[in-house]
C-alpha cells in the first residue's frame, strides 16, 4: 500500500471531518470532572457524532473495538476501553476521538485533567503537547519522517521523559490507518519525505517514567510497565504547498 496523496476535494472532505473531531474534544470538555465514569464520556461522545454532527464516530467495532471513543486515564498509554471506571481528583485522561464524514476521518486526542493534578502530571501533559507543537512545525514538502521523530524525542528526553516506540501516528484518509507510519522518535534525513497532499496523525505518546509498555488482556488498553503516568496529545496534519495545516484544530489553540 503507498502513500495517497489526497486531492483538493478531498482534502476538503477531511477539512470538515477534522473539524468535527476537534468539535467533539470542545464538547465533551466540561462533562470530564470528579466522579463521571469514562463509559458516560463515551455514551455523550458517541450521541453527540450521530445525533448532532451526523457522522460516524470511527472507533466503534474497528477490529473488534467495543465503544466510540478511547479514554487512557493516568498510567494507560492509550486504546483505553470506557467502562465503569469513574474519573477521581487528580487523574489526567487522554481523550482520543476519530469521527468520519463522507467516508473521511478526522483524528484527534486531547490530554485533560480531572480535579487538581500533581505537579509531574502538569508537567508531563506540557512537554507532551510542546512535542507535539515542536513536531507539527516542521511539517512541509521535502523534509523527513524523521526529523518530526527525531525532534520530538529530544525535547521529551531533555524532560527526562521517554517516548513510547511501539504505537505511532499514521497515514489517514478514506482509510483509518494507511501508510506512513509516523515514528515520534528517530533519526534526523531517514524516513519518508514528505509532499504536498499528504495527511497524516502525529500523537507523540510520552511516559514519566521508562518507555516500556505492556497490552492488558482485554487485547486494546496499553498501560505503561512501571505503572508510571503517560500522556498523549493527536493531531491530523495536511502536508501544504510550503508547510501544514493542521485539520483537527480547536478553537483554544494556535500552533
Amino acid at each position: 500500500m503507498t502513500i495517497t496523496i489526497k486531492t483538493p476535494a478531498e482534502v476538503e472532505k477531511m477539512r470538515i471531518a477534522g473539524h468535527l473531531a476537534a468539535e467533539v474534544l470542545e464538547m465533551i470538555g466540561p462533562h470530564v470532572r470528579v466522579g463521571v465514569a469514562t463509559e458516560e464520556l463515551d455514551r455523550i461522545c458517541h450521541d453527540y457524532i450521530v445525533n448532532v454532527q451526523k457522522a460516524i464516530p470511527a472507533p466503534l467495532n474497528y477490529k473488534g473495538f467495543p465503544k466510540s471513543i478511547c479514554t487512557s486515564v493516568n498510567h494507560q498509554v492509550c486504546h483505553g476501553i470506557p467502562g465503569s471506571r469513574v474519573l477521581k481528583d487528580g487523574d489526567i485522561v487522554n481523550i482520543d476521538v476519530t469521527v468520519i464524514k463522507d467516508e473521511y476521518h478526522g483524528d484527534t486526542s486531547k490530554m485533560f485533567v480531572v480535579g487538581k493534578p500533581s505537579i509531574l502530571a502538569e508537567r508531563l501533559i506540557r512537554v507532551t503537547q510542546e512535542c507535539l507543537y515542536l513536531g507539527i512545525q516542521l511539517v512541509k514538502p521535502g523534509i523527513h519522517l524523521g526529523d518530526i521523530g527525531a525532534a520530538i524525542q529530544k525535547h521529551a528526553e531533555a524532560a527526562r521523559f521517554s517516548i513510547v516506540r511501539e504505537y505511532c501516528g499514521h497515514g489517514i484518509g478514506k482509510i483509518f490507518h494507511e501508510p506512513p507510519n509516523v515514528m515520534h522518535y528517530g533519526t534526523p534525513g531517514t524516513a519518508e519525505i514528505l509532499e504536498k497532499g499528504m495527511t497524516f496523525t502525529i500523537e507523540p505518546m510520552v511516559n514519566a517514567g521508562k518507555r516500556h509498555v505492556k497490552l492488558l488482556p482485554d487485547q486494546w488498553t496499553v498501560v505503561t510497565k512501571d505503572h508510571s503516568l503517560s500522556a498523549q496529545w493527536e493531531h491530523t496534519i495536511l502536508v501544504t504547498d510550503t508547510g501544514y495545516e493542521v485539520l483537527t484544530l480547536r478553537s483554544d489553540e494556535k500552533i
